[in-house]
């Protein structure tokens, strides 16, 4: 497993699971679930192995090299097993603050969401705020899964923007809707 350079601490902990980050091993696993849930994410098409092989040996495998890289990926483990990933992306240095992205092992959708994306805000949290000092850290969310809304605001986030039809999914214009968490320890 490789370092982030702009990380203290490579791991955290919380309850039986962990951030790590982004494991080698897990590639396709994660290629399945973003396949799986390609209706919610900013994903054109299916990815194939070699997509996903390309992807992590010419852009992920890179992230580990500069001080303050675009973006920063881990896996969420339970017990040693992954269940999902996600990080910090489209990394603004200069302003401090970053989206969130995150998506879990999609059989645990319907009954552990809440549980799974909590816990994972809860490690999330941690080095965003503690580790690398961002001030502000969000979400953009295409509006398909309401129950989402409802788990940002129990872990602290507040509504801060729907842009209107931004976005043409299945020949219909959706809503993004964004939710922010700023740091005010720093």
């Amino acid at each position: 497993m490789a370092d982030y350079k702009c990380l203290t601490h490579q791991e955290r902990h919380f309850e039986n699971c962990s951030i790590v980050p982004i494991r080698y091993e897990d590639r396709f696993l994660i290629m399945k679930w973003r396949n799986e849930q390609i209706y919610h994410l900013r994903q054109t098409k299916p990815l194939t192995e070699e997509d996903q092989q390309r992807y992590f040996d010419e852009i992920v495998s890179k992230l580990f090299i500069y001080p303050q890289p675009e973006q920063i990926l881990f896996s969420h483990l339970e017990n040693g097993v992954c269940v999902g990933y996600g990080g910090l992306v489209h990394i603004n240095w200069t302003d401090r603050n970053a989206e969130i992205s995150y998506i879990m092992n999609t059989s645990f959708e319907k009954f552990h969401f809440a549980k799974y994306w909590s816990n994972y805000l809860t490690m999330l949290k941690d080095a965003a705020f503690n580790d690398i000092k961002l001030h502000k850290i969000y979400t953009y969310a295409f509006d398909l899964r309401p129950h989402l809304y409802t788990m940002l605001a129990e872990n602290g986030f507040k509504h801060e923007a729907t842009l209107k039809e931004h976005c043409l999914f299945n020949g219909e214009y959706k809503d993004v809707v964004i939710h922010s968490l700023i740091n005010d320890g720093i």
